[in-house]
């Protein structure tokens, strides 16, 4: 069954059965592993609507990794803020993202999906990691899952931290509300970064058994 179905404005397409995606996110982890990723280490993730963040989100989640999502339009001072208080480690972001992290020091990580940027690891290469991951362990359901950083509308933005339970089960309720199916197609026009984006184009059509679709464009326009 359809796991994944992306749509350009070009016209271009992108599908991803559920099977091939337990695989490929294997080989993910087991890439990001080769780099250091361990248990409970965290990843800011700040990439598009694109297929490598949900390879990235699954095979986290097989690592026991705990993830920062990040929008991409986060300056170097909110990145500088996320990575001395989310304590981040690894960071994997669209190339075109890279130059925001220039002046931010730190020992992480740096993996660029895209095109190449000098010192920094190539996601594309994770197509040469071997293909069968083994666990390092159980997974709790109370062990970390997502750090997620709140608006800061009003204030400095606050640390939310969900575990293994709250989103992938927690998330069975906006599974029923929304009336989702095996064999729907869900869109959700949430960007990556925001907790909404989770929520509907991860946890609950996965919940269901069913298609999360985007459609990936430059600008907004109403018909």
């Amino acid at each position: 069954a359809t796991a994944l179905h992306i749509v350009g404005e070009d016209g271009s397409e992108t599908r991803r059965s559920f099977a091939s995606l337990s695989a490929r996110s294997d080989q993910v982890a087991n890439f990001l592993r080769s780099l250091g990723v361990a248990r409970g280490d965290r990843v800011l993730l700040m990439l598009g609507n694109e297929l490598a963040l949900w390879e990235l989100m699954l095979a986290c989640i097989k690592l026991g990794a705990v993830m920062i999502p990040a929008t991409m339009l986060l300056t170097p001072d909110d990145l500088k803020d996320r990575l001395d208080r989310g304590g981040v480690r690894h960071v994997v972001v669209a190339s075109e993202q890279a130059p925001k992290f220039a002046d931010l020091p730190g020992r992480y990580t740096r993996i660029s999906v895209g095109a190449p940027v000098p010192g920094w690891q190539r996601f594309e290469d994770s197509a040469g990691a071997p293909p069968e991951f083994t666990p390092d362990g159980a997974t709790q359901a109370s062990d970390p899952l997502l750090l997620y950083f709140t608006s800061g509308t009003t204030s400095k933005p606050k640390l939310v931290l969900h575990t293994q339970q709250s989103y992938p089960v927690g998330h069975l309720a906006t599974m029923y509300w929304i009336g989702l199916e095996p064999g729907d197609v869900h869109l959700n026009i949430s960007s990556p970064g925001w907790a909404k984006h989770a929520w509907s184009c991860f946890f609950a059509p996965w919940n269901a058994g069913a298609t999360i679709f985007i459609f990936n464009y430059a600008r907004f326009a109403a018909p």
